[in-house]
This record gives structure tokens, sequence and C-alpha cells, in this order.
């Protein structure tokens, strides 16, 4: 399993975090995936076997929140 921390400037509200954490949450090979509102970011859990970490920024993305490199 890997663990990346990934920096979402829009997030700010809980509505946000919902929407990322389900989206996200749905993709197979993510075991964990939590949003902080105060520290604007996406801490997920994944298989890199099973999904990708494009995979999941797309998603965030999807989602309508754009990733920070």
């Amino acid at each position: 399993m890997t663990d990346r921390l990934l920096q979402v400037p829009e997030v700010h509200c809980d509505h946000c975090k919902t929407s990322i954490e389900g989206a996200v949450g749905d993709l197979q090979g993510v075991s964990r995936v939590e949003v902080s509102i105060p520290d604007t970011s996406v801490d997920v859990t994944f298989d890199e076997e099973v999904v990708s970490l494009d995979a999941i920024k797309e998603t965030i993305e999807e989602q309508g929140y754009a990733v920070a490199e």
C-alpha cells in the first residue's frame, strides 16, 4: 500500500470533503481517503497495482478541484 498526501487548495467546506472522499473512496484499490479542510489536503492510501496516483488525481479533478503539484 502507498500513502500520499495531495494538496487541493480549493477544499474549504464539508461539501468539498464529502464529494472528494466519496469519489476517491469508490475507486477500486483505494483503502482510505481523508480530506482535511484546514490543511486543504487529501490523504489517500491505495494499492498501486490496482489504481494509479494519476487516476486518483483525475477523480479529484472530475469533482471540480485542482490538485496542486
